[in-house]
């Protein structure tokens, strides 16, 4: 399935009636087509004053969420664009051991990433687009993100940690890929279960107790 100008034009349309009526637009679950769908890739299909109206709206659903990011996708629009912040207080422990430093708030659009290096990190992860479930992801500690910034300019840089594992979630999002295509399946657990068992720093009791 690709996205025409046309179909991604309804798609905009549809969240922009939904923020007309003063309220936030929900969060398409697991199970929606679009989370499954290759996005297009932008090309202009919006206005200059359209697109920065839609990363607005992103990073206020984003923030009511609360997340750490969201595609665009996950609002039922099949456009290769993310909004990624990470300025949420974390205790100490917590973020020496997932490396996990703040991340200013960022629009990409058309994002590529590259793994630097062999190192890899596994700690769980959520989704907005599943609700109330966790599972642990390894992924390379270190990227380069490549991609298109609102006002149109090619960058480059370069996420470790945390930060390149919000990279690699969202842009993920862009090509059809959840969290749970990753994650190893069977550390799987619903947020009651992970915050009663499994919500230390790291993996380490989850390995022993699920035997992953």
């Amino acid at each position: 399935m690709t996205f025409s100008s046309a179909q991604i034009q309804d798609q905009v349309d549809a969240v922009m009636a939904i923020v007309g009526t003063g309220v936030l637009p929900p969060i398409v679950q697991a199970g929606h087509p679009v989370l499954r769908a290759e996005a297009a890739e932008f090309t202009g299909q919006l206005a200059d004053a359209e697109l920065a109206v839609l990363i607005e709206v992103m990073q206020k659903v984003m923030h009511a969420a609360p997340g750490v990011g969201l595609a665009a996708p996950q609002l039922g629009i099949g456009l290769q664009l993310a909004v990624l912040e990470d300025l949420y207080p974390v205790a100490e422990t917590v973020a020496d051991i997932r490396s996990r430093e703040p991340l200013e708030f960022l629009a990409i659009i058309n994002p590529r990433y590259t793994a630097l290096g062999s190192e890899t990190a596994a700690f769980y992860e959520g989704c907005l687009s599943m609700t109330g479930w966790q599972a642990v992801v390894e992924r390379p500690a270190r990227v380069q993100l490549d991609y298109t910034d609102a006002a149109g300019s090619a960058r480059a840089a370069q996420y470790a940690g945390w930060q390149a594992r919000i990279v690699q979630h969202e842009t993920d999002h862009l090509g059809g890929i959840l969290y749970i295509d990753k994650a190893h399946t069977r550390s799987l657990a619903d947020g009651a279960e992970y915050a009663a068992r499994w919500a230390q720093p790291g993996i380490e009791l989850a390995q022993q107790g699920l035997r992953f």
